[in-house]
């Protein structure tokens, strides 16, 4: 058995190293900005608190190490989604095989526009209602590497999660679902979307429906999208035109 997975496991290290250097490159340059970057992360505070609180801090090492990791997998985002395709391409059928392109433009797009909601939509909105309730940012948020912690495990919680059409559609295109299945599923969907908020955000209601709304949204836009491109066809439907064609079949061999 161990036999037959070693060849997927060096090909899947060989992606993941590709994706890893590729990240560090633009980590590396990134770095050289940290401070421009941090300020960037921080800009969407500045209409929640009065002044900078965490003046001072800028400075810390792994703080910017941290946000120039994140920046560097941001800019490497279509060399990881074409890896990605690297790796599930042998499986895949010849006519499968050219959506590489769609794949990584649409798969790149959409984690880029979850952490745009993110980083214009949600965060101000999350920490506007913490302030309401702490009073003050810097008692909930004690130094700014926790809130670049903070800052960047929600913008790549809504970059995964503004992945789910994405996803959704190629194993709809690959016939492994369809709109039916995807109707059945909703009730545990939905229970799943908001456990996957409650990890990926702070604590507190609204950034988490923030998080829900948007992905059972994005669900119901699959179902549809699933409708089009993999319809469900009922098993009685099949029966009857078989019968249907065995009835006309008889029919003509009585004439």
């Amino acid at each position: 058995m161990f036999d037959d997975l070693r060849p997927h496991l060096i090909e899947l290290r060989k992606r993941l190293a590709i994706s890893v250097i590729v990240i560090v490159v633009f980590a590396f340059v990134a770095f050289g900005f940290n401070q421009q970057i941090i300020a960037f992360a921080k800009a969407p505070l500045m209409g929640v608190v009065d002044g900078d609180p965490f003046i001072g801090g800028i400075g810390i090492f792994f703080t910017a190490l941290k946000i120039s990791i994140f920046t560097g997998f941001l800019a490497a985002l279509p060399v990881v989604f074409s890896q990605i395709w690297a790796f599930i391409a042998p499986g895949l059928y010849e006519n499968e095989k050219k959506y590489v392109i769609p794949f990584v433009s649409i798969s790149t797009f959409m984690f880029l526009l979850g952490a745009a909601f993110a980083y214009y939509v949600v965060i101000p909105l999350g920490f506007q209602f913490l302030w309401m309730f702490a009073g003050n940012l810097v008692n909930f948020l004690q130094t700014l590497d926790e809130y670049i912690g903070i800052f960047t495990k929600i913008l790549f919680g809504f970059g995964v999660a503004f992945e789910l059409p994405v996803i959704l559609f190629f194993l709809g295109m690959l016939g492994l679902i369809n709109d039916k299945n995807l109707r059945d599923f909703f009730g545990y969907a939905v229970l799943i979307i908001f456990v996957f908020a409650a990890i990926l955000t702070p604590p507190d209601v609204i950034t988490q429906l923030l998080m829900a709304g948007p992905l059972i949204l994005l669900y119901i836009i699959s179902i549809v999208i699933v409708r089009m491109i993999n319809p469900y066809k009922a098993e009685d439907d099949d029966e009857d035109d078989e019968e249907d064609n065995i009835t006309v079949d008889a029919n003509k061999q009585l004439k």
